[in-house]
């Protein structure tokens, strides 16, 4: 099946710097004011999963949250997480390190989208 959200081998390669510096990590990706719409890197249990969010799946063996709100939003598209350099302005652990995760995306196909809609994935 399709995923949900993939990264490219420039976030891929930020995410196991991370993980060797601070351990398992997490994202969640809600569009509140502070952290826009850009998926956040944080440690496991610095920020409280329920209810509203969505496990999208994982990137780099980390899992990817997305609040619902945002959810129907973006759901009709696959995210690309990759990265640019420069602050983001979030709250996000690769802050430090002089860059800040991108959220890019693409319309899922009719094929890709019938996948997703057979499988109970949207």
């Amino acid at each position: 099946m399709v995923e949900k959200v993939i990264a490219t081998q420039t976030a891929l390669d930020l995410i196991e710097r991370l993980k060797k510096k601070h351990g398992p990590v997490m994202f969640h990706q809600s569009g509140g004011c502070c952290d826009n719409s850009a998926a956040n890197c944080y440690l496991p249990g610095e920020l409280t999963i329920g209810a509203g969010d969505v496990l999208l799946g994982e990137i780099g063996g980390s899992p990817f949250y997305m609040s619902k709100s945002q959810y129907a939003y973006w759901k009709h598209t696959q995210l690309i997480i990759d990265v640019t350099e420069g602050h983001g302005g979030t709250f996000s652990l690769e802050g430090p390190e002089g860059v800040a995760f991108l959220t890019r995306s693409r319309l899922f196909t009719d094929a890709e989208w019938a996948e997703l809609e057979q499988a109970g994935a949207v």
